[in-house]
């Protein structure tokens, strides 16, 4: 089993998140991109002790971003989760 604090990689707060953290309980999360759903349950659930009820992911792709020049470059891909916790658990912004 992979380490918990390699599978999340960090907590993305975006005004879309916000919103679905104050209406569903739901949070967003930058995870790996061959992080499966039940790895990411469990990382989370061990590393903020809480309680998920449902996990979602998607494949973000690279946008092309053009340097100085007429040469263009790629962002790199990354996975988003969104995971909803049970009724009345809660991560603490800190």
């Amino acid at each position: 089993m992979k380490e918990p604090r390699t599978i999340i990689q960090r907590l993305l707060v975006t005004e879309k998140g916000t919103r679905l953290t104050e209406k569903f309980g739901q949070y967003l999360f930058v995870v790996t991109r061959d992080a499966n759903k039940v790895e990411i349950k469990r990382a989370v659930e061990k590393i903020f002790n809480v309680s998920v009820t449902k996990v979602n992911t998607l494949n973000r792709r690279g946008k092309k971003k053009r340097q100085r020049t007429l040469h263009y470059g790629r962002t790199a891909a990354w996975k988003r989760a969104m995971v909803t916790l049970k009724a009345g658990d809660k991560i603490e912004l800190a």
